[in-house]
């Protein structure tokens, strides 16, 4: 006696979730570790750690910032890119800012707690910040002096067109000085907190100001990256910070460049992305070559 076709379709299904299960979920699971446990791939599925002297320091995959108890960057160390990752290279919260190129306006609010840097602003105050931390010029377009988006809320007569009427630099508050005293002739307000000036009717205008063209600071050093863990940097970004280390550390400028040379690798297939320099490998050797004056700042 033939069974009922529903019960010849459960039993069939049953036997392909049992096969799948068995291939999916143990086999395949199984030859993968397998493979990872190879010589030569052991390390790699382990997350690439680097060790010195039997202590994990890091990961070859993952970055670390090099900073002091207080969070200020070591002087003696080369410094990672900014990460979005949780409170920094978090491989349990690995994330981007999601803040695109149009995110230029601050929310400004009662106070600095409750107010939300647009990304505009996180790439000025963080390419002023490497500019006075490594002695180079730090300005960018679009950028205040003080660190902040060079962006005006311009009110216009006819709304869109028209002479200006009011204009307000929307991201800087009082108390301070606005980045510009007057635009076509309207002297420029500071900003007062929880005004959304778009909103209001102001045409949002960023100003380019009198930066180079092509900013001395690169955009790794303002921008993190996509996963937050990239644990390279740029062969620019590491350039403009060898006198910076080398004066830290005593040691000659030329040394330390063939030093970054010898840990920049190419692009992968010779045309794939771009050059990049590993942090801490590049860290762990400055030790090694060019020990550090005092023992409690070690890399890693």
């Amino acid at each position: 006696m033939r069974p009922p076709s529903w019960l010849a379709q459960h039993l069939a299904a049953g036997r392909a979730l049992l096969v799948c299960t068995v291939l999916l979920g143990l086999a395949y699971p199984l030859a993968m570790v397998g493979i990872g446990r190879l010589p030569g791939l052991a390390a790699r599925a382990d997350g690439s750690p680097v060790t010195v002297a039997d202590r994990t320091v890091g990961s070859r995959l993952i970055g670390q910032s090099f900073t002091d108890p207080d969070g200020s960057p070591i002087p003696r160390y080369f410094q990672s890119r900014p990460s979005a990752a949780g409170d920094g290279y978090d491989p349990t919260s690995t994330s981007a800012s999601n803040l695109g190129p149009e995110d230029v306006v601050d929310t400004i609010a009662g106070g600095p707690a409750e107010s939300t840097r647009s990304l505009l602003t996180r790439v000025c105050a963080r390419s002023k910040a490497v500019g006075e931390f490594d002695d180079v010029d730090g300005r960018r377009p679009y950028c205040t002096p003080d660190g902040v988006g060079a962006v005006l809320a311009v009110f216009r007569r006819d709304g869109l067109t028209g002479p200006a009427t009011r204009v307000v630099s929307v991201n800087q508050a009082a108390p301070g000085t606005p980045f510009l005293a007057s635009y076509e002739g309207v002297p420029v307000e500071l900003a007062t907190p929880g005004h959304d000036y778009r909103a209001e009717g102001g045409v949002i205008t960023p100003v380019r100001g009198d930066a180079p063209a092509r900013p001395a600071v690169p955009a790794d050093a303002v921008t993190a990256s996509g996963s937050g863990l990239d644990p390279d940097i740029s062969p620019g970004y590491a350039d403009i910070q060898v006198e910076r280390v080398a004066r830290e550390r005593g040691a000659d400028p030329a040394a330390l460049r063939r030093l970054v040379r010898e840990h920049t690798t190419g692009r992968a297939l010779g045309f794939i992305g771009a050059p990049a320099v590993n942090v801490l490998e590049l860290n762990l050797a400055l030790d090694r070559e060019f020990p550090v004056r005092t023992p409690d700042d070690q890399a890693g």
